[in-house]
């Protein structure tokens, strides 16, 4: 595997980071970038020509992240040849669906299935049920087959996102690339870091990412109390830093869900992914130590993975909430991973509105809010 970046400050600037020679080579490019950069056509257009055999898959971010700094408003670019790994690639647009979950299954029926290693998987972040979307792959792709990825950003506006699917940058798009064959090794990780606080309360209604009511209460009455008159002002981007656990009645792993908007007349709150009737929910608050922390632990999840084998990639995906609390030290929670993967690594990524991984080996995939996610990538 030979990995080429570069990024770019404006269409008419733009910076090599890593210099590989792989133009003719490389079988896809990555693009990350702010939304005003993303859509951009001339960056895409020199993009295509810079690497005339790739195909182009990104979105917009709510940061981006390459080497080991955290930059806002630029658009990297990496570049890769896969030396033993045939990759496909496919994308939907959700209008054309009846549903998420109809649209991430026909995703999943356009990739031949033999063979097939991972999938990693770029959506829409705003106008789309991302709980539902990683169902129908989840579904609808062989058992062994892992899948890891993000949903888009728009900064903290919340309005709308785009992704690159080999064109122009569009909204309501989901695009996927599949990696095949015994030569690809790729591993993964998704740790969050925030401690609980309060109660835990039962979810008593809601309807798929909208929750109405813990313990019969209006849920946006219940969080006004708890935020108290100030945060309550700043509604919806002061909830990145009070996230919700949620989890089943019979236990398991617990999942963390971002809330992306509100309903002042219907006091509901819209998530990131479901919220369902029957689970339990409790606040959850910000610790710095331990937010950075939890990136070091996803990077070693990730080698562990792949058998501490040294990867030539990483792709890092962390949630806007994360950087909202880190702030100035938000530069820390990438330099971790760095100590764990080693500085041979090409590492890309992006601030997004939610990451799709698996918490451990042989757990299911699932949508996460609040977390870094990792997913490293070692051909043998």
């Amino acid at each position: 595997m030979i990995v080429e970046q570069l990024i770019y400050y404006g269409s008419k600037k733009k910076e090599f980071i890593k210099k590989s020679g792989i133009a003719i080579k490389a079988q896809m490019v990555l693009v990350f970038g702010s939304k005003n950069l993303v859509g951009d056509r001339a960056i895409v257009d020199d993009l295509r020509s810079s690497y005339p055999g790739s195909y182009l898959i990104g979105c917009s971010t709510s940061g981006e992240i390459f080497n080991t700094e955290v930059a806002n408003n630029t658009l990297t670019a990496t570049a890769i040849c896969f030396e033993k790994t045939p990759v496909e690639f496919a994308s939907v647009n959700l209008a054309d669906y009846q549903d998420d979950y109809s649209a991430s299954e026909a995703l999943a029926r356009m990739v031949p299935h033999d063979g097939l290693r991972h999938v990693f998987l770029l959506s829409e972040g705003v106008n789309v049920n991302g709980s539902r979307l990683v169902a129908g792959l989840r579904d609808h792709l062989p058992a062994n087959v892992t899948v890891t990825g993000g949903l888009a950003g728009d900064g903290s506006q919340f309005k709308e996102t785009y992704v690159i699917a080999n064109n122009y940058a569009e909204k309501n798009v989901v695009a996927l690339a599949a990696f095949y064959g015994d030569n690809i090794k790729i591993g993964y990780g998704s740790v969050g870091g925030w401690d609980t606080f309060g109660i835990e309360r039962l979810v008593t209604r809601s309807k798929d990412n909208v929750l109405y009511e813990l313990d019969g209460k209006p849920v946006l009455d219940l969080y006004k109390e708890y935020l108290g008159e100030q945060y309550s002002k700043m509604l919806p981007l002061s909830a990145f830093y009070f996230p919700l656990s949620i989890r089943s009645k019979a236990g398991g792993y617990e999942l963390v869900r971002t809330i992306l908007g509100l309903d002042e007349a219907a006091k509901s709150l819209t998530f990131a992914g479901n919220i369902p009737e029957g689970y339990y929910a409790k606040l959850m608050k910000a610790n710095t130590n331990s937010l950075i922390n939890g990136a070091l632990h996803a990077a070693e999840m990730s080698t562990k993975v792949i058998q501490h084998r040294s990867p030539k990639l990483a792709i890092l995906i962390s949630c806007v909430g994360r950087k909202l609390v880190l702030k100035q030290r938000v530069d820390d929670e990438v330099d971790v991973t760095r100590e764990v993967l080693g500085q041979d690594v090409a590492y890309t990524g992006f601030y997004s509105y939610g990451e799709i991984s698996h918490s451990s080996e042989g757990s299911p995939c699932e949508l996460y809010n609040q977390t870094m996610t990792i997913t490293t990538f070692a051909e043998v």
